[in-house]
C-alpha cells in the first residue's frame, strides 16, 4: 500500500511510471492487468509500475481523479502523459507510449 506522497516521489524520481488502479471485485481489472504488465515489461525496460487497490485507497484514487476502474495513468518525466479508463486494449496502450518513450530514453 502506497501513500500519495510516496507515489508522487516515485513519479518525480523515475522517468517512466504507470499507475494501475483496480479493485478486487473488478473482473476486467484482473483479466487486463497480467497482460498489460507483461507488455510493459517486454517493451519498456525503465517503467516503474504501481498497482493501487481503489477499495483500500480511495483517497489516492480521488487525488488522481480516478473514478472508474480499471484506470491506467502513465507519467513520463514527471508529467501525466496518458490516461485510459475502462475500455482499453493492451496494444492500444503500448502503441500510445512507444514513440514518446523511445524519444525520451535516447
Amino acid at each position: 500500500m502506497q501513500n500519495i506522497e510516496d507515489i508522487k516521489k516515485t513519479i518525480g524520481e523515475k522517468s517512466a511510471v504507470m499507475l494501475y488502479f483496480s479493485a478486487p471485485a473488478c473482473n476486467v481489472c484482473h483479466a487486463l492487468k497480467p497482460k498489460l504488465l507483461e507488455a510493459i515489461k517486454c517493451n519498456f525496460k525503465e517503467f516503474e509500475v504501481l498497482s493501487i487497490d481503489t477499495s483500500l485507497e480511495q483517497e489516492t484514487a480521488a487525488y488522481f481523479s480516478v473514478f472508474a476502474i480499471p484506470t491506467v495513468l502513465v507519467f513520463l518525466d514527471g508529467k501525466e502523459f496518458l490516461r485510459k479508463s475502462r475500455h482499453m486494449s493492451v496494444d492500444e496502450v503500448v502503441l500510445e507510449i512507444k514513440r514518446p518513450y523511445e524519444i525520451m530514453m535516447r
